[in-house]
């Protein structure tokens, strides 16, 4: 058993040496619980040895976040200080995967790359003002890959971005004909935001979703899904019957599908997890009448969820619960845990892709960014042509009320902005296979648990001595799943490991003189990929692989006024004193 572990853990050393070496980890342990069907021998369709850097690198994430992310410095404070605490946690978050992602690429093969198709962070949420929806993230375009790879697809990118008649067909056709395979992503690095900012004991993820190719999707995008998540056999008894089941199908005609498909069920026994608040009652409230009327349990904040014993919470956090989606027996009764509702499209595709890990089935339907039309007239506003001359009268009757001319013109730009990046806008519902070129797909699916997850049970980031803790990550496949469990040890004191943890620009503007230190030509691309995470919105990208970051055009609440000048000043220096390295920025006149 002593050599068992001794060579599992040096092999995951190895395999993991890139991104230990880059954050100063020491691998002191690995545990591995095989769940269902999965053994040691089943692996990811990238490979033993990439499968355990990605799981590591999410782990790294969740522990680095946990550490350096500011938890709980949100708890009674006002909105913009939590703001602020939520902005810096997700820029720790997502600089930690970025630099995993980038070292453990190194390691891929010759002609592959990874390519964030859909990340979170882009816009508000409920409640949230629109500054408030800016948050540092890996969004659309962000390219992994060994040098020459990653140039090519990154350029390809960019006239996706900026080229007129260069659009996601145009894409996938050269990067089919240059041989290249490229892995989509879909990722959140951190999970349940406000929860962690305002010290929430349990929720806070780094959920990172890998496919064996990009997703179809041309544009930086995020916005809102529908989603009904059943269990495979409800849906396919429904079509043995010639009954249709998808996301508008109608309550009642669900919950006769759940009847037959399990005759022994009693309808208060089928708990239906939704998102919750008043916020999304316009959204959904029509939703929660018809379960409620049918006898259903629509779950509540602090429900205790039977098979982990801890509450469950329903203001965030629409990726956890789909793996609890399934019948179970308690106290001699069957039960029934359905998820219904809406999310964020990149945690909409994220559950999706769970289909056929978890045998469930989703269906989707894409929705609006806002919240003031229901979810079952939704879908109609999202197929209306926004370049028509009578769109405003479409909309107002799609919509079954008056709509003010600015608020058309917002629905337009939305449906405008849709469409633009391939979102599934003429489809009344879609699945996974929607959002892939090829409809055969494969997933490895990732998500570490930074406080304890009410819905799997995994435990957050533990410290079991002075320096070290314990992270657990959950990997699934279509071969099974496996909760991995880390021991790390942090190699240099707290403070220093701070630094290793933070941004470059973030190390500036905590007090580092950027002109004294040891300038190397890697600050060059850590430079840019901060700047693309930090503020993504205001980079506009330009022939040569060059790009300028508009600063007039982040909102103060995003970078302070202090912070944004700060940048400006460090940039400027450092194109003054190394102009070759920095030759892709252009400064603003």
């Amino acid at each position: 058993m002593i050599d068992d572990r001794r060579n599992r853990v040096a092999q995951w050393a190895y395999d993991t040496r890139g991104v230990l070496g880059r954050f100063h980890l020491w691998l002191e342990d690995v545990e591995e619980a095989w769940i269902g069907d999965r053994t040691a021998a089943d692996h990811a369709f990238v490979g033993e040895s990439l499968e355990r850097a990605f799981i590591i690198a999410n782990a790294v994430t969740a522990l680095g976040t946990r550490l350096f992310g500011r938890y709980a410095e949100g708890k009674g404070q006002d909105k913009a200080i939590v703001n602020r605490v939520k902005k810096d946690a997700d820029a720790v978050s997502a600089y930690a995967l970025s630099e995993a992602l980038w070292y453990l690429t190194r390691n891929l093969p010759e002609n592959h790359a990874v390519m964030v198709s859909l990340g979170e962070g882009l816009m508000p949420k409920a409640g949230e003002t629109p500054e408030m929806g800016s948050n540092p993230q890996l969004g659309f375009g962000r390219v992994y890959a060994r040098p020459q790879v990653a140039r090519f697809v990154d350029r390809r990118v960019h006239r996706m971005l900026n080229e007129d008649g260069y659009e996601w067909p145009e894409f996938w056709r050269d990067i089919q004909t240059a041989g290249i395979t490229v892995w989509g992503a879909a990722l959140d690095t951190l999970e349940n935001t406000s929860r962690f900012a305002k010290g929430a004991p349990t929720g806070p993820l780094t959920v990172f979703h890998l496919f064996d190719q990009p997703l179809k999707v041309s544009r930086p995008y995020e916005g809102y899904m529908g989603n009904l998540i059943l269990p495979r056999e409800v849906v396919h008894q429904a079509a043995e019957r010639s009954i249709l089941i998808d996301y508008l199908t109608p309550r009642r005609l669900v919950m006769e599908a759940i009847l037959a498909a399990y005759p022994d069920i009693k309808p208060e026994n089928v708990h239906v997890w939704t998102l919750g608040g008043s916020s999304r009652k316009h959204r959904i409230g029509k939703l929660w009448d018809e379960w409620r009327s049918l006898g259903a349990h629509i779950v509540e904040d602090g429900w205790t969820i039977p098979s982990t014993g801890i509450p469950a919470f329903t203001e965030s956090g629409t990726y956890a619960p789909v793996y609890l989606v399934g019948p179970s027996e308690r106290e001699g009764e069957r039960h029934l845990f359905i998820c219904d509702g809406y999310s964020a499209s990149a945690e909409a595709v994220q559950g999706a892709s769970l289909d056929p890990i978890l045998d469930t089935e989703t269906s989707m339907c894409l929705f609006s960014s806002r919240f003031k039309i229901a979810y079952d007239r939704e879908h109609l506003l999202m197929r209306l042509d926004p370049e028509a001359d009578d769109y405003g009268a479409r909309l107002a009757e799609a919509a079954g009320q008056e709509v003010d001319d600015d608020i058309v013109e917002i629905y337009r730009a939305n449906l405008r902005e849709a469409t633009a990046a391939c979102m599934p806008v003429g489809l009344r519902t879609s699945t996974a296979d929607d959002f892939f070129p090829n409809k055969e797909w494969r997933v490895l699916s990732l998500n570490s648990a930074m406080l304890t997850d009410p819905y799997t049970g995994m435990p957050g980031v533990e410290q079991i001595s002075d320096d070290v803790y314990k992270v657990t990550t959950r990997a699934a496949t279509r071969a099974g799943m496996v909760d991995v469990t880390l021991s790390l040890r942090l190699m240099e004191p707290m403070d220093e490991m701070r630094m290793v943890f933070s941004p470059l620009l973030d190390r500036f503007y905590a007090g580092q003189d950027h002109r004294s230190r040891a300038v190397k030509i890697s600050d060059s691309g850590r430079i840019r990929n901060e700047l693309q995470t930090l503020c993504s919105e205001a980079i506009e990208y330009l022939p040569n692989d060059r790009m300028v970051v508009n600063f007039d055009q982040v909102d103060d609440a995003v970078l302070p006024p202090d912070k944004k000048s700060l940048i400006q000043e460090v940039l400027a220096w450092y194109q003054k004193h190394h102009p070759i390295w920095f030759q892709w920025l252009k400064l603003e006149e």
